[in-house]
């Protein structure tokens, strides 16, 4: 058995996997998350422990006892501060926080390294702002501060006692040279801090430690290693196959993302692209990351009182047509890739007295897909090739949104067997090929496709067309958008 641990925002799940690739069991616990003040968003690191120790008891003791290695997963660019005895000083600074707007622009300016290096413009999300943040707010936390870890490297250090993360994770925190895949010292220098703060940087299939004698005994396991791993996008496109020059992954949650894997580092800061490395050696990946995605159909449901997303999506294709009137620009959280423009707010453009609940359902689903074209655009511009899409998240179960989404991306869709089980999935291959090894091809293979969608001709001339109205759209609005 291998046992891959995600250490989610909102829960922590635990996924074991035979030597064939197949699961066979999984259990999660949740986590408490803080949100003190506005923007803000924070969770105590030892609620994530204790959740973790909660998801492992939620599976089988038998086959507990047959894990050979542990790979690991989790949220990135959380800000874990630890003091010269390895406690943590204050709650960690997640991902989703926006407090650091004004540090993320400081160190735009202050160091152009950040792009030309790190291949990433410094946005509130990433961690090196926040660690800005806590110098410039509190200076006591700063100078206290020892060594800065993310969300599953703290587990890792209470699994192991070991300082160390991989180079996926780590490449969101803004401090690396991601071509190098090495810690870059002017990019610590310009928030305060040096090498010696960081943790070991490893390769995702690379063993870290061993797992204590205490969480040995109290897991029912042996004291068996525990892989380097990887940050969830990373780890999620291990587990659904996306590892090769071109493989694509569109994960529709509540946020949107297209990650595409790459043979050689590419960028494209300036339309707030992610240029990270992968969760496998001489591999990296390019993400756009649209914030409001599935969200929009919950926020639509509300608007016109239907109950289910399912029911929203039924109403779309019963009673709308591709490239309806109505126009919606989906940026109710603002948007992050191409615009990166948290002033973006969503648009619901151009009804009539027959416009129905359908209409407006239909242009829901059309205004997400042409958010995501915009930043899967932007990761085009880099130069790398994609030919098809796998499709994860609560937004993949319908077959109608799919067809819009292969009429606006113009490549087909491909659904595969099992592969929404998520970063966790991918964190236990990570752990099988440190122990059995192989080619790895063979050993991250994408499951099987169960469903293909093509993008149909008519649907992409029509989509096409709405497509000038919606940018249009938010080319006219954008100077409101952002105050000027």
């Amino acid at each position: 058995m291998f046992l891959g641990i995600d250490i989610g925002t909102s829960s922590v799940k635990a996924v074991l996997m035979d030597e064939a690739g197949a699961v066979v069991d999984s259990s999660s616990a949740e986590v408490p998350i803080s949100r003190p003040k506005p923007l803000w968003s924070e969770q105590n690191p030892a609620d994530w422990w204790t959740s973790t120790n909660m998801a492992i008891a939620g599976l089988s003791v038998k086959h507990r006892h047959g894990v050979r290695a542990i790979g690991l997963s989790g949220q990135m660019h959380g800000a874990t501060l630890l003091d010269d005895s390895l406690t943590p000083l204050r709650p960690a600074i997640l991902w989703n926080d926006g407090r650091s707007h004004a540090e993320a622009a400081d160190l735009q300016v202050r160091e152009p390294e950040f792009v030309s290096r790190g291949g990433n413009l410094v946005m509130p999300g990433f961690t090196a702002p926040k660690l800005e943040w806590v110098r410039q707010q509190e200076p006591e936390v700063f100078a206290r501060t020892a060594k800065v870890l993310l969300p599953k490297d703290y587990v890792r250090l209470r699994m192991t006692g070991e300082l160390a993360s991989d180079m996926s994770d780590s490449a969101g925190t803004l401090w690396m040279d991601v071509a190098g895949r090495k810690w870059h010292e002017p990019l610590l220098e310009a928030c305060g801090l040096t090498t010696d703060q960081m943790p070991e940087l490893y390769e995702g299939i690379e063993e870290t430690g061993i797992l204590r004698r205490e969480a040995a005994e109290a897991w029912g396991m042996d004291r068996v290693p525990v892989i380097a791993g990887g940050g969830d996008n990373a780890a999620g496109a291990v587990g659904a196959g996306i590892v090769d020059e071109g493989d694509a992954l569109l994960s529709l949650g509540t946020s949107g993302v297209i990650f595409v894997a790459g043979t050689e580092f590419r960028s494209n800061p300036g339309s707030a692209a992610h240029a990270f490395c992968h969760a496998l050696p001489e591999r990296w990946h390019l993400m756009s990351v649209m914030l409001s995605a599935a969200s929009c159909l919950d926020w639509a449901c509300q608007l016109t009182g239907t109950k289910t997303a399912e029911q929203l999506i039924n109403l779309a294709s019963q009673d709308a047509k591709i490239a309806c009137e109505e126009v919606f620009l989906p940026y109710l959280s603002g948007e992050r890739t191409p615009h990166n423009n948290p002033h973006a707010s969503g648009v619901l453009f151009g009804l009539g007295h027959d416009s129905s609940k359908g209409q407006v359902a239909q242009a829901v689903l059309e205004g997400v897909a042409f958010g995501m074209a915009d930043g899967f655009d932007a990761l085009l511009a880099s130069g790398i090739d994609v030919h098809s899409i796998s499709v994860i998240g609560g937004g993949s179960q319908s077959s109608y949104w799919g067809r819009i989404l292969a009429g606006v991306l113009k490549r087909p869709l491909v659904y595969r067997d099992g592969a929404a089980t998520g970063p966790a999935l991918g964190a236990a291959r990570l752990a099988r090929f440190s122990q059995v090894k192989g080619a790895i091809d063979e050993a991250f293979a994408a499951p099987r496709a169960i469903n293909v969608i093509e993008p149909q001709d008519n649907d992409m001339d029509r989509l096409d067309e709405k497509r000038v109205k919606f940018t249009r759209l938010y080319q006219a609005l954008s100077p409101e958008f952002t105050g000027d």
